[in-house]
């Protein structure tokens, strides 16, 4: 594998990404760049899964704690950061090894940004938000998937930017943004990722293994003090349910339970539930991308058959 090219690491929430990335990073004198939309945020540990520094195991990790809970980050913003993180590693000599679940992350930095999507339409988006307070984000949702029915696959439905944004380009060009990130892919102009990579997914062979793991895993976030730690984001942040960090998996659930709208086991089961729905959907990511090669992560040497892809000599 030349000095220069970049592993990927692909997987659902909960596949067991993070321990199989630092393992790599100790045998390809690595450093690790997360690709995970809710790890860029600041104090949000327990409830994003956050490895800490000890789990870290002295491997420098790169694009977490970027911003506070109620900043925005783009992809754009994560495409540039990437961009310079790697660069900066392979100066000093290391591997670049790129790990989360956001796919469309990933999707941003191999095929490039779509740049010829119209600016911000201020009225347009006034107008969305309008809706989304009065009639709820289901609604703009179903609102969405009617005129751009890939967008159940392709956009996160439960995030409020990237719902609101999709429709202002759709009624703004009258056409799909999915549509419009097709075109960039196939347009010989598009931004593609400037080095050579490869592409390893980990996921238990097993769907509901999958989905036992998440529920443990949810269940040991509220053992650490996952309720607590929202009370503290309340308390130090001007939040509000609506923003991009608070629409994460477990912390929308966890906001409703201390607003008093569910109870605790309700809050419990509906945490669950999103992230296993937030699962299926990496999953329907990843059974179309291209150039992905699959590993069971529960394989007691893992690690050991994904290093002994990653040193062969071709470059997928």
């Amino acid at each position: 594998m030349p000095e220069t090219s970049v592993v990927f690491i692909l997987g659902p929430t909960a596949s067991g990404k993070t321990q199989l990335s630092i393992d790599l990073a100790k045998a390809l004198n690595g450093e690790i760049i997360s690709v995970d939309s809710a790890l860029i945020y600041k104090d949000m540990n327990i409830g994003t899964a956050k490895p800490p520094l000890e789990e870290q195991a002295g491997i420098p990790h790169h694009l977490m704690d970027l911003v506070t809970p109620e900043q925005d980050y783009s992809v754009a913003d994560f495409r540039k950061a990437t961009l310079e993180a790697i660069k900066d590693i392979h100066h000093r000599g290391k591997k670049a090894i790129l790990v989360g679940g956001t796919m469309m992350y990933f999707k941003a930095l191999i095929e490039g940004l779509a740049t010829q999507l119209p600016s911000a339409a201020p009225e347009l988006r006034s107008q969305f938000e309008h809706q989304l307070k009065e009639q709820g984000l289901k609604y703009l949702a179903e609102q969405l998937v009617k005129v751009d029915p890939a967008a159940e696959d392709q956009i996160h439905l439960e995030n409020p930017v990237r719902v609101i944004r999709a429709l202002e380009v759709f009624h703004t060009t009258g056409k799909p943004i999915t549509e419009h990130w097709e075109e960039q892919r196939k347009s010989k102009d598009s931004q593609h990722f400037p080095y050579d990579f490869k592409q390893v997914c980990v996921a238990p062979n097993e769907r509901k293994t999958l989905h036992l793991r998440i529920e443990k895993r949810f269940k040991a976030m509220l053992a650490q003090g996952f309720e607590q730690e929202l009370i503290g984001l309340r308390d130090k942040y001007q939040l509000n349910e609506n923003l991009t960090s608070m629409r994460s998996v477990g912390y929308r659930q966890m906001w409703h339970y201390l607003e008093g709208l569910i109870n605790y086991e309700d809050m419990v089961e509906q945490g669950i539930i999103a992230t296993r729905q937030l699962a299926k959907r990496q999953l329907t990511w990843l059974r179309g991308w291209q150039n992905l090669h699959w590993f069971d992560s529960l394989s007691p040497t893992l690690s050991e058959k994904v290093l002994k892809f990653l040193t062969e000599d071709s470059i997928s």
